[in-house]
């Protein structure tokens, strides 16, 4: 399995597990996310309870909830949302802090491409909900997430250049 981490703080944020698709000359990653439910679920295993001598309140707590699977498994924590120039900001930084960290060809493919994925996200500004990793630390990659026209699973924007392969 092959997990990708966030190059500036570690975090672990996507895995192959979770298929992506380039976008912006590949700075971006566009993953499909799902809503699914975790916690304690009814099984239902062919015995009457009435017969068994229980009751409809009996048996386990329900404490399911609906998740995001993305979110969820990576731990990912929801941020309050940027507005342009606060995202510019934090484009500027993130890009000064990512360019140093990243090799020679590297460097090249996101000065030459980064502007352009940056225009992209900035389109989708007002849409986009904002996600850190488990450490929630400020200089890290930011993941963004939004609904596409009638879609009930949110899409999850990477910022590819900031990723590390590592092998599990």
């Amino acid at each position: 399995m092959l997990v990708y981490n966030d190059i500036l703080t570690g975090d672990e944020l996507l895995s192959d597990s979770f298929p992506y698709t380039e976008l912006e000359n590949g700075m971006l990653w566009e993953v499909e996310g799902k809503w699914v439910v975790k916690g304690a679920i009814d099984v239902d295993i062919g015995a009457n309870p009435s017969a068994e001598g229980g009751g409809d309140d009996e048996g386990v707590d329900d404490q399911a909830v609906k998740v995001v699977d993305i979110v969820d498994t990576f731990r990912l924590q929801e941020q309050p949302p940027f507005d342009k120039k606060q995202f510019v900001v934090f484009m500027k930084r993130y890009i000064k802090n990512l360019t140093p960290k990243l090799d020679e060809e590297a460097q090249a493919k996101f000065k030459k491409n980064i502007e352009g994925a940056t225009k992209f996200l900035l389109s989708k500004i007002k849409d986009l909900q904002f996600f850190v990793g488990e450490s929630m630390h400020d200089d890290g990659s930011v993941v963004f997430a939004y609904y596409k026209d009638g879609a009930i699973n949110p899409t999850f924007l990477y910022l590819a250049p900031g990723l590390k392969e590592v092998k599990c």
